[in-house]
This record gives structure tokens, C-alpha cells and sequence, in this order.
């Protein structure tokens, strides 16, 4: 395996952003767990399957071909990147990423890909579930209030407090704080300055990279 840097956060707290700011400073590959995750719900929804019919979203999301890069995913050749951000992708990709089968493909995903490179991945879960194992793990995360301002300016307009809620309370990786993982509110910081504050503090855990 190699060196993994999991930055971990609920939605729109810049984790995005600077997990992709970081990776470029290194020198390691992105990953955009949340990509995958919404990938699959745009074929899941594609397919017309029911979102309480988890049994079909398992099949489907066991069945699919995915290959990523960046946060660009194509299913079965077709490349759903477009459409990542969809209103009613925003709505169910909470409700698909609950189904364990779902959970499961793209935590394989993400464990083959750190087998071949370095890697900064971004997700909910990346620190307290997928890679546990990992010294370098961060929490970014801002007010409320900041993160609804972020995602307006995005043009999105989903319940962040909602899927929260539904992520925190999922039996399976919830949204948790790992308890080895530093935490780093971006309310008031620029990515810039959050990514350089990330960078001291991996120089401080002995990754030469960020010298």
C-alpha cells in the first residue's frame, strides 16, 4: 500500500478543494470518493431502480464497471462526470451510499488504486473506514452557516444539515471524526491556507514531501 492522506468532512466544508490543492503541492494522485459514490447513484437511477430497493442497488453497483480519475467516473464506458451534481443525484446519493454492497465496491476501488501510487482521498469515511491505518488523516470542517453560503455560491441548493444527518446515522462508516485525526475548521481560512497548514502539520508526522 502506499502513502495515503485522508481528508475527511461533511459537505461543502472545502475538503474538495483543498484535498485537490494538496495532492497537486505533493505530487500525489486525487481522488474524489464522493465521485464514486454519486456515479453510482446516477446509475442507479439511470437503471429506474427504487431507492428502497436495496437488493437491486446491490446487484447493479456489483455488477458495474467503474474506472476514475480525478473526480471524472464513467460506468460501464459511459462517462457520467456531467452529471455528478444533478439535483436528484444531491437527493439520493445519501440513501444509495447506505446499501453495504455499494459501500463495498467503491472501498475496493479506492484500496486497489492506493496500491499503485501515493494518493490524497477525499471522502466521509476515508480515514475512519477505509483506511484506518493511515497516519495522515484530517478532518476539515466549518460552520453551518458557512457551509450553506459555499454551496449556494456553488449553485446547489441540497440540505447539507439533512444529509448530515442521514451520513452521521448510517449503521455502516458513519460520518465520524476518527479519533487519531486532526481537525481543521476552514470557516475563516482560505484553501490556500488551510492546504499549507495541512502541509506543516504532514512535515510534523515525517511525510519528506511536504518539506
Amino acid at each position: 500500500m502506499h502513502r495515503v492522506i485522508a481528508i475527511d468532512g461533511p459537505a461543502a466544508s472545502g475538503k474538495s478543494s483543498v484535498a485537490r490543492l494538496l495532492a497537486q503541492r505533493l505530487g500525489f494522485e486525487y481522488v474524489n470518493s464522493g465521485a464514486l459514490y454519486r456515479a453510482l447513484t446516477w446509475h442507479v437511477l439511470q437503471n429506474g431502480v427504487a431507492l428502497h430497493n436495496r437488493e437491486a442497488i446491490a446487484r447493479l453497483a456489483g455488477a458495474a464497471r467503474v474506472q476514475f480519475h480525478d473526480s471524472r467516473v464513467l460506468i460501464n464506458g459511459t462517462d457520467s462526470t456531467v452529471h455528478l451534481r444533478d439535483n436528484a443525484v444531491n437527493s439520493a446519493v445519501s440513501l444509495v451510499s447506505q446499501v453495504p454492497q455499494v459501500r463495498a465496491v467503491v472501498n475496493g476501488l479506492l484500496r486497489g488504486y492506493a496500491r499503485e501510487r501515493d494518493a490524497v482521498i477525499e471522502g466521509r469515511d476515508i480515514g475512519s473506514a477505509v483506511f484506518p491505518a493511515t497516519a495522515f488523516k484530517f478532518y476539515i470542517d466549518a460552520s453551518p452557516e458557512v457551509r450553506w453560503q459555499r454551496r449556494a455560491a456553488q449553485g446547489e441548493h441540497d440540505t447539507i444539515t439533512a444529509r448530515d444527518e442521514l451520513d452521521s446515522a448510517r449503521t455502516i462508516a458513519p460520518l465520524i471524526i476518527a479519533p487519531d485525526a486532526d481537525l481543521i475548521d476552514t470557516s475563516a481560512l482560505s484553501i490556500d491556507e488551510v492546504s499549507r497548514e495541512i502541509l506543516r502539520r504532514l512535515h510534523g508526522k515525517g511525510l519528506a514531501q511536504a518539506g
